[in-house]
């Protein structure tokens, strides 16, 4: 069972790192530093940064990021990743022509 986390944890000011720069989530172009930040601003749980940063939401479905994302939320908070409860996976949505959904020749 996943332990909600404290938010009171977060008191401390943000301070940019050398690594910020790093590309973590390459869908959605969502770097370290700006999962930190959002950590920073109040974005405790995975779905909240999910919603906020749209990070894990793009063509990988977060099969690349997911891990690498919740890892940072986790040593910016102070906890362990197994703390963290895992943001809701979707399957990916994609237009598809009507003739597919028909089951027609084009």
């Amino acid at each position: 069972m996943h332990e909600l986390v404290d938010r009171s944890l977060k008191d401390e000011e943000f301070e940019e790192r050398e690594d910020d720069d790093m590309l973590i989530c390459r869908c959605e172009e969502i770097t370290k530093g700006e999962i930190r930040r959002a950590v920073h601003d109040g974005m405790y749980t995975m779905a909240e940064i999910r919603r906020y940063l749209r990070c894990t939401m793009g063509l990988c479905q977060g099969q690349t990021c997911a891990k690498l994302v919740k890892g940072i939320v986790a040593r910016e908070l102070g906890v362990s990743p197994d703390k963290l409860e895992p943001a809701t996976s979707r399957s990916p949505m994609r237009p598809t022509e009507m003739y597919v959904i028909a089951n027609e020749e084009n």
